[in-house]
């Protein structure tokens, strides 16, 4: 099924989309918002799942045209984001932009950071920075919503009680010119790391079919910048540590409770026909072919547009379309 959360109040307004992202129906008779659903996912699942069956076959009597620009993220505030390297291809290539070296315990041991999670980004929200020169980038990324997960649960324990509830599309925004001062103070992310946005519908595994391999999502995932294509690197591709994997980690010494974010870092392959996800990447590239990058990073007025496909060219999640904007406050 598909859900996602109308603007209003500070966690949305839960509704159940339509496979085809064209009409849904509210659902707030099952839960008020997204979080209480997944707070009783057992009692409230079952029956959205029911309301999208009934949305399928058009047995509802409220359904309403469906129009991302009305949806906040579908949650739009999270107890908890965290957000991994599962790529670390891509990870070396960033690291060696900024001229530090990578450990090989990045190819055995998931590195993630927690991001805020407390004003997450709607898909077609502005994204506000107050300068151009902070470096402004986009990430683009695959997340999962988990159910409760207790501490020191292993990946296969997280594949066999199905904690992965959800699936969604990410920009995790990144100031690349304020990363290499705040890590080298050693205490990680903070100021570079800007409000996330989210996809404006998250899906349950089932409705990726083959896409889905308990893990990973094998499909690619596109960006656009300015209307032009940017990448569209394969997500199950080159993907060092899968969700399970990931999921995991996280988990090695807290509890993690329903409603929590996972990222899966920027999506990048190896095969660099696919374009890139982040212009870090492509900067590093072309550093390493022409001594020195080429492409800028994102001026104000530019637009950024993430959509992951079906097999049949179908959008899954909706597009997250957002537009570069100065912050005057």
């Amino acid at each position: 099924m598909k859900l996602a959360s109308l603007r209003g109040g500070r966690d949305g307004r839960l509704i159940v989309v339509d496979d085809a992202l064209q009409q849904y129906v509210p659902a707030g008779g099952v839960a008020p918002t997204l979080q209480d659903a997944l707070d009783d996912w057992a009692r409230c699942g079952p029956r959205l799942h029911d309301l999208y069956v009934a949305l399928e076959a058009h047995q509802t009597k409220d359904a309403q045209p469906f129009d991302p620009r009305e949806c906040a993220a579908p949650l739009p505030r999270a107890y908890h984001w965290v957000d991994g390297s599962a790529y670390v291809n891509h990870v070396e290539l960033v690291r060696r932009a900024r001229g530090a070296e990578m450990p090989p315990s990045f190819w055995t041991d998931p590195l993630v950071y927690q991001g805020g999670s407390d004003d997450l980004l709607g898909p077609t929200d502005d994204a506000m920075f107050g300068s151009e020169d902070w470096g402004i980038d986009l990430e683009a990324e695959v997340a999962v919503v988990v159910g409760d997960v207790p501490m020191g649960s292993t990946p296969d324990d997280v594949r066999r009680r199905g904690d992965i509830r959800l699936v969604m599309l990410v920009n995790d925004w990144s100031l690349r010119n304020l990363i290499p001062g705040e890590l080298a103070k050693g205490f990680g992310f903070y100021q570079s790391k800007p409000a996330t946005a989210f996809s404006p519908v998250a899906v349950t595994p089932d409705e990726l079919g083959d896409a889905w391999d308990g893990g990973r999502v094998r499909l690619p995932l596109h960006s656009w910048i300015n209307g032009e294509t940017f990448g569209s690197p394969d997500a199950g591709v080159d993907m060092t540590f899968d969700f399970p994997t990931l999921v995991a980690h996280c988990a090695k010494t807290r509890n993690l409770r329903a409603g929590t974010i996972v990222g899966s870092g920027t999506v990048s392959n190896y095969d660099r026909s696919k374009g890139s996800s982040c212009l870090a990447e492509r900067r590093t590239l072309e550093q390493i072919e022409h001594g020195a990058p080429r492409t800028p990073f994102l001026k104000f007025g530019d637009t950024v547009r993430i959509e992951m496909l079906d097999a049949r060219g179908r959008s899954i999640f909706g597009a997250i379309e957002q537009r570069v904007v100065k912050n005057y406050l």
